[in-house]
């Protein structure tokens, strides 16, 4: 069920014109990503083995970027799943409920949205929608998706009750620096596309549409490496560090895969089934300071290799991690507060998250230093159970790479699931508050 392709009645008996008509939309592919022809490069190499490589991986999959759509792997929405090598661009959104706007009005916007993403996300122009930004793109891999905040249901008039403990606020952790303008949100929405100007239009669609119902609290965007420039889609990407980030993820194949991503189908928390609970941090990279260092002690400070990725125990960037492996002089080979050591999973319990990071570049800080850094991104079935209590460990045990980033704003959403059939976003929630 994880990348089920099937599309919903809705979106598929759409009939608005396309933003680019001439468009053409190929069959469902790996990971529920549906391709253009020309992007068919992508899973045969020239002699047709199937390994995954292209001869020519740059040209096929840039030939293939505008026509590629992401489906929606029922129930769960898309954009939680898709892979690292997709989307060069991406933004976080947060709003806010304006004043006097209760569960109608929410039920309504919801209503509204839903209807927009399916167009959006499939290329088509939103009914009324004069903007003409976006005119000319495809689809691009847009993928919209959609979530509830803590203080939502205070503010909209839910029964406290339906907030699901897993929805509790966030703990304050040590020594992070947090922006309460910059943080939360009633309702989070996180876009990513592999054109900057599809994701800037869709956010801007969504920003009028909720007009007397919502407004936005803050925005965030970032980039990661853009789809075609490496000679090898499948790689890791770097974040600004110039570290290989997302080595130890899960992937979907991995048979726990859901179990760690999302709500259980038997979930008490019954309209959170098969969604995901999102914790947002934008965490900034002290880089004039991790310059100064050598590689070797930046390399000391992750437990890798910079360059390849591989755990300083030895192997290469995927060889399972040997905690207990030791230097020739019986010093620890990943040293005691090394970022992965604290942060693995064998020592939290079991915990795990699926991360995806933005990196971003806001120009400097008033004392002139870098405003760069992570939005970070962690998707999960249950933070107290993942984020939380490695976050806890990380500060508590003062991991090395506390020295080098300060968390800035932080925010957790219940990223609903996909809207059933023609249904909306939310729906499960918002019909038993009878909104």
């Amino acid at each position: 069920m994880i990348e089920d392709s099937t599309e919903s009645p809705t979106a598929a008996s759409r009939t608005r014109p396309s933003r680019r008509s001439f468009l053409t939309v190929g069959t469902t592919g790996i990971g529920g990503v549906a391709v253009g022809a020309a992007a068919s490069a992508l899973l045969l190499n020239d002699n047709g083995s199937g390994n995954g490589h292209s001869a020519n991986p740059t040209g096929g999959l840039v030939a293939g970027l505008g026509t590629t759509t992401v489906a929606t792997p029922f129930p769960h929405q898309a954009g939680i799943s898709v892979p690292a090598t997709q989307q060069g661009h991406g933004t976080v959104a947060a709003f806010d409920l304006v004043p006097g706007a209760d569960a109608g009005h929410l039920k309504a916007l919801m209503q509204t949205w839903t209807t927009a993403i399916a167009d959006l996300t499939a290329g088509r122009t939103p009914s009324g929608d004069a903007d003409t930004t976006a005119l000319g793109s495809g689809p691009c891999s847009l993928t919209i998706t959609v979530g509830f905040g803590p203080s939502l249901f205070g503010k909209a008039g839910l029964d406290p009750a339906s907030r699901p403990p897993q929805l509790a606020p966030l703990p304050a952790f040590r020594a992070e620096k947090l922006d309460p303008a910059r943080s939360d949100g009633d309702l989070g929405v996180v876009l990513a596309a592999d054109d900057a100007l599809v994701v800037f239009h869709a956010l801007r669609t969504l920003t009028r549409l909720a007009a007397g119902t919502a407004k936005p609290r803050w925005i965030m965007s970032g980039f990661s490496r853009a789809p075609g420039s490496s000679p090898d889609p499948t790689a890791t990407g770097r974040n600004l560090m110039g570290q290989l980030d997302g080595t130890n993820n899960p992937t979907a194949a991995q048979p726990d895969f859901a179990s760690k991503v999302y709500v259980a189908p038997d979930a008490a928390t019954t309209w959170m089934r098969g969604g995901s609970y999102l914790v947002f941090r934008r965490i900034r990279m002290l880089l004039t300071s991790w310059d100064a260092q050598t590689t070797a002690e930046q390399e000391r400070v992750i437990g890798r290799h910079k360059a390849t990725g591989a755990p300083l125990s030895g192997g290469v960037e995927h060889t399972p991690v040997n905690l207990a492996a030791q230097n020739p002089d019986g010093s620890l080979a990943i040293r005691g507060d090394a970022h992965i050591r604290l942060a693995a999973a064998a020592n939290n319990g079991g915990a795990a998250m699926l991360r995806r990071g933005l990196s971003y570049d806001d120009g400097l800080t008033p004392d002139g230093e870098p405003d760069a850094g992570l939005l970070f991104l962690a998707w999960q079935a249950d933070p107290g159970r993942a984020f939380i209590p490695v976050q806890q460990h990380l500060t508590r045990d003062m991991d090395a790479l506390n020295r080098f980033t300060t968390h800035e704003t932080s925010a957790l959403f219940a990223m609903v699931p996909a809207a059933r059939g023609d249904g909306y976003l939310g729906q499960a929630l918002l019909e038993a508050a009878g909104g």
